[in-house]
């Protein structure tokens, strides 16, 4: 058997093969190296005859046993200081590790009191936090309780004015509503006039026939039994056109117009009276009857005059017909009586004659106006306080250091009954 030899590269072999766990412990023997030194420690047998090759081996297997220890030595030597190297790292990790261990620790202590901190703090915020709460809350409620208080004073004040003002609105009106009558004359000679009334005063014009007709539309769409009225207090006439528009809306009205004159009633206002369906006047209201009459505007040629002469003839025929036939005379008849009773053609009389005349129906000892239930001084306008502050109708002085009043002008056949000895109220 040829004896075992060993490389100088199996200590390197053997030193790498030395894990951490093997070198744990610096004093552990190693079985290897134990074992090669007692191969080396044990002599070879010495055979009878030396052979000087076997010898030479021999020598040299000693050698190489030698060296072999040698190496084992070094190794060991090597491996032991490797050991102690990787103790003293091991070491050096346990030492970071621990030292990182208490930092951490430390770390941990210092975030846990600021973490501490914090929450002492935020308690402490809030609980101010809450007690600033309940404190504005209570204010809070402090300032409602101070608003309905004074909300509830307002609303007092307030019902107390609006009582006030309810109060006075309600002592403007009267405690009746209009009166609806189909027959509106009472046998005591009193008219009675409801709400369906009709305002016809001052000259007629477009925008009177506006007003009137819209409102006789109206009236009957309301109630086509009772009767409409128009009521004129002081008329002049005006328009022919307009005049007959309102009359035409009379005549197709399904609700009976009645008109009512109350003062003053000429021309147009005069024919819409006469042709009414029915009229009233008081006994001293004055009617006033005239051919149409036309102012020439320009020069015209004698064509142009004999052509506006037949057109106002025309009209004439329209209007002055119905009236006539009216009175039971004809055309001619009446232009020959307006002159007979006024050289100016302007035939006017009081109510009670003109009745006889047929101009109107009904001569009324009083008219009851059931509309008026709102007090007239509540809705009255400014303008006429306003004038008598300017001094429209209020004293003044003449150039010769005389005061006196002006009159306000008079309406058509009226005249002052007035003691006026010194001058003192004049008129334009």
């Amino acid at each position: 058997m040829k004896p075992a030899t060993f490389s100088p590269f199996l200590g390197l072999a053997l030193a790498a093969s030395v894990s951490a766990e093997t070198v744990a412990n610096v004093n552990t023997p190693n079985p290897v190296v134990e074992e090669i030194t007692a191969e080396v420690a044990t002599p070879a047998p010495v055979s009878a005859s030396v052979d000087p090759e076997l010898e030479q081996k021999r020598k040299e297997q000693e050698a190489l046993a030698v060296e072999n220890k040698l190496e084992a030595e070094r190794l060991t030597r090597e491996t032991n200081a490797m050991r102690a190297e990787i103790t003293r790292l091991k070491m050096e990790r346990e030492l970071m590790a621990e030292r990182q261990a208490f930092d951490a620790a430390k770390r941990h202590d210092e975030l846990k009191k600021e973490l501490a901190d914090v929450d002492a703090e935020r308690e402490r915020l809030s609980r101010e936090g809450e007690l600033a709460k309940t404190r504005a809350e209570k204010l809070a409620n402090d300032l409602k309780v101070v608003q309905t208080e004074a909300a509830l004073e307002i609303t007092r004040l307030q019902n107390e004015i609006k009582s006030i003002e309810t109060k006075e609105d309600r002592a403007a009106y009267a405690n009746s509503d209009p009166v609806y009558l189909k027959n509106p004359l009472r046998e005591d000679g009193t008219l009675v006039i409801s709400d369906r009334r009709i305002a016809l005063n001052g000259m007629i014009s477009t925008d009177t026939a506006d007003y009137i007709t819209e409102r006789i539309h109206y009236w009957n769409n309301k109630d086509r039994e009772l009767p409409i009225f128009i009521v004129i207090d002081s008329s002049p006439g005006g328009s022919v056109m307009a005049g007959y528009r309102i009359l035409k809306a009379m005549e197709s009205s399904d609700a009976q117009v009645h008109v009512v004159v109350k003062s003053f009633a000429a021309s147009m206002a005069a024919a819409i009276t006469t042709l009414a369906h029915e009229s009233y006047a008081y006994p001293n209201a004055v009617l006033l009857h005239h051919q149409i009459s036309s102012q020439l505007l320009g020069r015209l040629n004698l064509t142009q005059q004999r052509e506006f002469h037949e057109e106002s003839q025309r009209w004439w025929k329209r209007l002055g017909t119905p009236v006539a036939d009216k009175m039971g005379v004809s055309t001619d008849e009446f232009i020959k009586e307006m002159y007979q009773h006024s050289t100016s053609g302007d035939w006017s009389e009081f109510a009670e004659d003109a009745a006889k005349l047929k101009w109107v129906n009904h001569i009324v000892q009083g008219i009851e106006e059931t509309s008026f239930t709102q007090d007239p001084d509540v809705k009255a306008s400014a303008s006429a306080a306003a004038a008598v502050r300017k001094g429209v109708y209020g004293e003044q002085v003449d150039d010769e250091g005389r005061p006196f009043m002006w009159l306000p002008r008079l309406e058509p056949k009226d005249v002052y009954f007035l003691y006026n000895p010194d001058g003192y109220y004049r008129s334009r």
